[in-house]
């Protein structure tokens, strides 16, 4: 029997890249949701003690800068952003990467307007493995475009969808409820 679409077996190397890559991944997403539900405990957890972050408007090591967020965020009705593209390249316990990113911040300002303020950019990011984890050396934020408009989502008051919010009262950390289940079993 042909083998045309047999594949060769995966070697460890290149299971150990794929493991790093989404470990990797995985700080870029638990980055982002200690910042958009204000969860200071877990944005902290994506940093070695001994980090460097460079923003521009903060400058230091990583407890520092999640207080510096977490004052800066708590300001805000609501902050939400998203990974775009990620580039890693992992060379044995050190990688480098790069992943762009949106931010959507929903504040009020000085004159008491009601904006919508979309940041969005890059990190430059150095990565260490120490042990058998991978946690943020060094990161730096390099802002792409910026783009600040009246507030446009008025109509989330009048709607019964259903709001996220932050820790500890956003549906995420209600895994009870995740555990519902339909009264009624649908038939084929």
């Amino acid at each position: 029997m042909p083998q045309n679409n047999r594949r060769d077996p995966i070697s460890a190397t290149d299971l150990a890249a794929v493991a790093a890559n989404l470990a990797i991944r995985d700080l870029a997403a638990l980055y982002m949701r200690g910042l958009d539900r204000l969860d200071s405990d877990l944005l902290r957890a994506q940093f070695w003690d001994d980090a460097f972050l460079s923003y521009g408007i903060y400058e230091g090591g990583p407890g520092g800068f999640v207080d510096f967020c977490m004052k800066s965020l708590k300001k805000h009705d609501r902050n939400h952003h998203m990974l775009g593209q990620h580039l890693i390249e992992i060379s044995g316990d050190e990688a480098f990467g790069e992943v762009y990113y949106q931010a959507y911040h929903k504040l009020t300002n000085a004159m008491g307007e009601r904006r919508d303020l979309f940041i969005s950019g890059r990190y430059i990011d150095r990565f260490e493995k120490r042990g058998s984890v991978w946690k943020i050396a060094y990161r730096s934020e390099l802002v792409d475009w910026v783009r600040d408009d009246p507030c446009a989502d008025d109509f989330l008051a009048a709607t019964p969808m259903i709001v996220g919010s932050r820790k500890p009262t956003d549906s995420l950390y209600d895994r009870t409820t995740m555990n519902r289940k339909s009264e009624q079993v649908h038939g084929l």
